[in-house]
């Protein structure tokens, strides 16, 4: 199975996408009938929330439900510092099987070590007990509080979305590179290699991205990473085929294992896909 392991849908009417400005080219509604016309060879894909409300989770849900088998999975939101989100999240994955995970909004919080208050445990403990991922949503600041979080829930899966987001329009390596080598090292955690254009310059080419696909290709190998689009955000930086195609020219010299699992295989063991 070839997966697309991170892409988003919404509609502007809800009005709950905090981050999603009008001026952005990508203020408008997008759906699956305007994914699908890119996606060529593959056949299933992850959808992850965008925005921080339980109207979102279930939109998403209900998207997934309709999409024929596409959509084998979805990493929704739940408050997971309310007190009640413990019942919450077991309710709702108790009902909703396409539900393979949750991600909490990180990068948007100004406090670092958020995921680690004392409150958040038992949500995070729900979440492993309904088999839940956890989708780290994070720029570098964040990697040594994931290696902490995984120390503290060794049962928690974490997935880290767009290699934690390092500054490749800024050419910085460090300390982005030795701490998200920790977390591979220190934990079991997954890695999408997704986001990484729109960190990029404008005139980005797929050599300004070698240095950090490669490094994490060394440190996750290609059973713990996984491809992914982060549709229609990847328009800001080129749009879906121009990040395929660099993908493709990045992953060339592996082997065909290698390249079926970073393309597929990673996502199905991780997310659980059917």
């Amino acid at each position: 199975m070839i997966v697309d392991a991170h892409h988003h849908v919404w509609r502007l009417a809800r009005g709950d996408y905090e981050w999603l400005a009008p001026d952005l080219p990508i203020y408008r509604d997008y759906g699956l009938e305007d994914l699908c016309p890119l996606l060529g060879e593959i056949d299933a894909t992850v959808l992850v929330q965008a925005a921080p409300t339980d109207a979102e989770t279930e939109f998403l849900l209900d998207t997934a439900a309709a999409s024929q088998g596409l959509v084998r999975g979805v990493v929704g939101w739940k408050d997971l510092a309310a007190p009640e989100a413990p019942e919450r999240i077991s309710a709702l994955a108790g009902k909703a099987p396409l539900l393979k995970g949750l991600r909490p909004m990180l990068q948007d919080m100004p406090e670092t070590e958020w995921i680690l208050r004392p409150e958040i445990a038992p949500a995070l403990q729900a979440m492993i007990d309904a088999g839940l991922r956890y989708d780290a949503l994070i720029r570098p600041r964040h990697l040594p509080a994931i290696v902490r979080l995984c120390a503290r829930h060794p049962d928690l899966a974490v997935v880290i979305d767009h290699g934690a987001k390092p500054d490749i329009a800024g050419q910085t390596f460090e300390p982005w590179a030795s701490d998200i080598a920790a977390v591979a090292r220190e934990t079991a955690a997954c890695c999408k290699l997704s986001g990484l254009v729109t960190e990029a310059a404008t005139d980005w080419r797929p050599d300004h991205l070698r240095r950090y696909v490669d490094h994490l290709l060394e440190i996750f190998g290609p059973q713990r990473l996984m491809w992914g689009s982060d549709w229609p955000v990847v328009n800001l930086a080129g749009g879906y085929a121009r990040w395929r195609t660099a993908a493709t020219a990045l992953l060339a010299d592996l082997g065909e294992p290698d390249r079926r699992a970073i393309l597929g295989g990673t996502a199905v063991s991780c997310y659980g896909l059917l």
